[in-house]
């Protein structure tokens, strides 16, 4: 599939400020943070902005970005749409939230109330985004039992090392958040691998022959459909040089995986403000490292419709 830098930088800006949004508002219910102004400011402002940045970013791939509202439409028997009415509803609680929390100074009540319905639109939108690619049957590396679970996790771990970075900057750090996003990290890292390894052992059934039903001898063009790439082999044909592929496996497995880790685990041993220059720089690779990640989850996906064109 082609690799289109607006759905790249959706994917992963909407599910690190989803992720970050959920654990604010469970943390905030619970009383794990205090209601400072200015952390949820940052806190609140900065979720809510990687999630509108996200939002917009995925329009620039429509070709008529203006006509994007009719996706709402559609919420009966798309996930695509379903995503797009759960992220505007969890607009709402957000919006309260942050309101009780950065005006009126508070985190119980009806604010607590408000951020766990932001929690849970929250998840729940980022579990549409991750059915959206794995309900696709013609694309073998997404339709996997690793896609769903892969957008939870990889949410949780983003938000988590952002959360942690923002408690570091205001000298709120908690040993136990960085420890837990070290291993949510660890996790992501090993359902990484472990999908590598599953799409690269996938043998696809559908054959040109199984695709067309004449199941005896072989299927051949006697006449490619084109003489030049056309939007089908731009957008679903989109490959990638197995030797570039490692190399940014292995530069996904350090930027978002290993160096924040081990910044993480640094950050626990070094003094303010040492500690909060460690997390903000874990929080910064990661992300970077998951828009990486996020390039190759487009750029290895292979689209069945390519048989037609003898690929």
């Amino acid at each position: 599939m082609h690799p289109a830098f607006s759905v790249v930088f959706f994917t992963t800006a909407t599910g690190a400020g989803y992720g970050l949004l959920a654990l604010l508002g469970v943390l905030g219910a619970a009383g794990f943070i205090e209601p400072d102004f200015w952390l949820g400011l940052a806190g609140v402002g900065l979720a809510l902005g990687l999630i509108s940045a996200g939002l917009l970013s995925s329009t620039g791939h429509l070709g008529r970005p203006e006509r994007a509202w009719r996706a709402f439409s559609q919420w009966r028997s798309s996930w695509l749409s379903r995503e797009g009415v759960s992220s505007v509803l969890t607009f709402v609680p957000a919006g309260l939230f942050g309101i009780g929390w950065i005006i009126l100074g508070r985190l119980d009540g009806w604010v607590s109330a408000a951020g766990l319905l932001a929690a849970i639109g929250a998840v729940s939108t980022v579990c549409m985004t991750g059915m959206i690619y794995a309900s696709l049957k013609p694309i073998a590396q997404w339709h996997s039992p690793y896609t769903f679970p892969g957008y939870l996790i990889f949410s949780a771990m983003s938000g988590g090392v952002l959360l942690d970075a923002l408690l570091q900057g205001f000298a709120l750090g908690s040993a136990i958040l960085s420890v837990a996003s070290a291993l949510l990290t660890l996790l992501g890292w090993s359902w990484k691998l472990a999908t590598w390894r599953y799409n690269d052992r996938l043998e696809i059934p559908t054959t040109a022959n199984t695709a067309t039903g004449l199941a005896g001898g072989t299927v051949r063009s006697l006449e490619w459909p084109h003489t030049e790439e056309n939007y089908l082999l731009k957008e679903m044909g989109f490959r990638i040089a197995r030797k570039h592929a490692a190399k940014l496996r292995r530069i996904t497995q350090a930027l978002a995986f290993g160096l924040p880790i081990l910044l993480l685990i640094t950050a626990l041993v070094l003094p303010w403000p040492l500690s909060a220059m460690s997390s903000a720089l874990a929080a910064i690779a990661q992300f970077a490292g998951l828009l990486v990640e996020r390039w190759l989850f487009f750029a290895e996906a292979k689209h069945t419709v390519t048989l037609y064109y003898g690929r």
